[in-house]
């Protein structure tokens, strides 16, 4: 994340950050961002992050990074928010995922409506362009 934030900045875009403030206490602060929010709790960080957020761009990470992707997908789906989400998937990092969803998907434990909720697409310009276009062509978000 670092390395995209400098990137980002470098651009001249701006980085927000949201930090619980026991993570902050470790010193792993960024000092660099255009802003940072210290938060109380994780619980505390997504929401804030949610609400900041005009989409939600999902690089390849771990456990946390997906459990935060399933609960922006969730919430979508239980029409809380109509934000786009979409996967950069560098390398095929996403297709087993996708692959093991859409077995969900037909054996009914998914809507397939629900899958397609979320874009794909293997080049960071191909997905920030179908993100913003998804975001122009939405209705006004729900929350």
């Amino acid at each position: 994340m670092k390395a995209l934030a400098d990137g980002a900045l470098e651009a001249g875009g701006e980085v927000i950050g949201v930090l619980p403030r026991f993570l902050a206490d470790q010193e792993l602060a960024p000092p660099h961002l255009t802003a940072l929010h210290l938060v109380g709790s994780m619980h505390e960080r997504k929401a804030m992050m949610h609400e900041l957020a005009d989409c939600f761009a999902v690089l390849p990470g771990g456990l946390g990074t997906l459990e935060e992707v399933f609960e922006a997908w969730t919430w979508r789906q239980l029409m809380f928010h109509k934000k786009p989400i979409g996967c950069l998937d560098l390398d095929g990092y996403f297709r087993d995922l996708f692959a093991f969803l859409d077995s969900a998907a037909k054996e009914g434990f998914v809507r397939s409506d629900h899958l397609g909720m979320a874009i794909q697409a293997s080049e960071p310009a191909d997905l920030l362009d179908r993100l913003e276009a998804a975001r122009r062509s939405a209705e006004a978000p729900l929350d």
